[in-house]
């Protein structure tokens, strides 16, 4: 049976999926997609909500300025696993209830950490370029298997991410705020320190969420530690790490290779980083398989029914 609740749906891929349009129409006779595909901010991303008592949003900034201006929205249900452009805080002070679930595109975003890491130690992009420009030379790279692999944050992403790397055989390092100790012996799993992980990983990735105690977590300094020879990914958000300090690095051959889905700015600026032949550049595409559009949809659309008002545990 449908709600006649008013449902509004920002995130531009969910109102393009014919399926997930179907499935939310049959539980909510009113619903708004984003059918002109708005960049949705202040202003505009208000006037888009006005109206409705529940959204599903994806990475439309949700802070105090927007909430205060939008009395009868009760719920808020995210598409996508981060919650760093939602304020919990003002989210609380309003009332406004949050659906929310971890982890829904978990395999989407370690598939595309393991192609990552196999086209970086084998040149595929700088090899890619050469041959558009005319060049054709073999580039001697080397292999996954056997690598020591990193893994900067433990959770949803990490996790998945371990039985994948254990079938290259790669010893696998990890580094997490929480301890899962049974996670860690069932899988073979060493849990280092951040700076000890950096010195020994052949293969540094990122998959922790942005708050105060991560934002520039990977400044200078700690990006000094990796080796000449380490291939840094970063799937999980852009100002995790010093993309300045990142771009001298690799123009320096001081680490050998990046790739990288998430900068502090998207579409990012830097075109002198962006060109660097070490260096991989995707738009986000890390949620972006049909299976993870799927799931992470699905979970949104039954967010808009199972919620809550977010307490401190929300992370």
């Amino acid at each position: 049976m449908s709600s006649t609740a008013k449902v509004a749906v920002c995130s531009r891929s969910f109102s393009k999926n014919t399926i997930l349009r179907a499935e939310l129409m049959a539980r909510y006779q009113q619903v708004t997609f984003n059918d002109a595909g708005l960049q949705l901010k202040g202003d505009s991303l208000v006037e888009f909500l006005s109206g409705h008592d529940k959204a599903i949003t994806a990475l439309e900034t949700i802070d105090e300025a927007v909430l205060s201006r939008l009395p009868e929205l009760k719920v808020i249900s995210k598409y996508g696993v981060g919650l760093d452009m939602i304020d919990m805080v003002a989210m609380r002070a309003h009332g406004k209830r949050l659906g929310w679930t971890g982890g829904v595109n978990r395999r989407s975003v370690s598939e595309l950490v393991i192609s990552f890491a196999i086209a970086m130690l084998r040149h595929v992009p700088a090899a890619h370029r050469e041959v558009l420009s005319g060049t054709w030379r073999q580039h001697v790279g080397g292999h996954l298997t056997g690598r020591t692999v990193g893994i900067i944050g433990c959770g949803h992403i990490g996790k998945d991410l371990v039985p994948l790397l254990q079938a290259f055989d790669c010893p696998i390092l990890v580094n997490d705020v929480r301890d899962y100790p049974d996670f860690y012996a069932a899988h073979n799993v060493e849990p280092v320190s951040l700076e000890t992980l950096l010195v020994r990983s052949d293969i540094v990735t990122l998959h922790v969420p942005l708050d105060e105690s991560t934002r520039g977590m990977l400044d200078a300094h700690r990006l000094t530690m990796l080796k000449p020879t380490a291939v840094l990914i970063n799937v999980a958000r852009g100002e995790l790490v010093d993309e300045a300090a990142l771009k001298q690095m690799l123009q320096n051959k001081r680490l050998a290779a990046a790739a990288f889905d998430v900068f502090a700015v998207e579409p990012p600026p830097d075109q002198e980083l962006l060109a660097l032949p070490n260096f991989l550049v995707t738009p986000h595409i890390g949620g972006s398989a049909h299976e993870a559009v799927l799931a992470m949809g699905r979970a949104a659309i039954d967010g808009l029914d199972h919620n809550q008002i977010p307490g401190t545990e929300v992370d």
